[in-house]
């Protein structure tokens, strides 16, 4: 999992270096030996349920073409919520399964969310040309993290999987291999509520 955004104003000025260092390697290519020892590491594709499932934070973000996505207008399906940035290796590796998840459930109800993190549309969408699959999924921009911090967001990738009543039902901290068969399985119980 990678720590928050390093440019955060309580951050100090080592953290902000070494996490902008870390960044710039991972975009770059290079990997550091935490990254590298991250990458080794299988995703996880297990989802925390949440005891008494909670009214999701309602927000408005903008996607790559500046259009508006309000979550409110998604209710009456399953929305899995993903907050990420380019600098971080787990987010970049769950991407191409979240594609693949996306394309084999999109049609039954599931909507995916990729709330990006402090990073500015040209950005990410040069990152996106560099995938064998271009995401076809909507990804938002959460410019000073706040829809992240609505949401308790304390490093990434964390996902959250909401019922078609905009409840959190579902958490995941860290990366996920959201292709795996016991997520569709988490995922499609939710689809079948109704």
């Amino acid at each position: 999992m990678c720590a928050v955004h390093p440019f955060r104003h309580h951050c100090n000025n080592h953290y902000r270096l070494t996490c902008l260092l870390a960044g710039l390697l991972a975009l770059a290519g290079v990997a550091t030996p935490a990254a590298q020892a991250q990458d080794d590491q299988a995703l996880s594709y297990q989802f925390t349920p949440l005891e008494a499932p909670q009214a999701a934070p309602d927000f408005v973000l903008p996607d790559m073409d500046g259009e508006p996505h309000a979550l409110q207008d998604y209710r009456g399906k399953v929305v899995l919520v993903n907050f990420w940035a380019t600098w971080c290796p787990p987010c970049r590796r769950e991407m191409p399964a979240l594609e693949r998840l996306y394309q084999q459930l999109g049609g039954q109800g599931l909507v995916v969310l990729a709330v990006n993190q402090w990073e500015d549309p040209d950005h990410v969408f040069a990152y996106t040309g560099e995938l064998n699959v271009f995401p076809t999924f909507p990804i938002l921009f959460d410019p000073d993290s706040s829809v992240s911090a609505d949401f308790g967001v304390k490093g990434l990738p964390t996902s959250f999987l909401l019922d078609q009543d905009g409840r959190v039902r579902y958490r995941a901290i860290g990366g996920r291999a959201f292709d795996h068969p016991e997520v569709e399985r988490t995922i499609r119980a939710l689809l079948e509520r109704r």
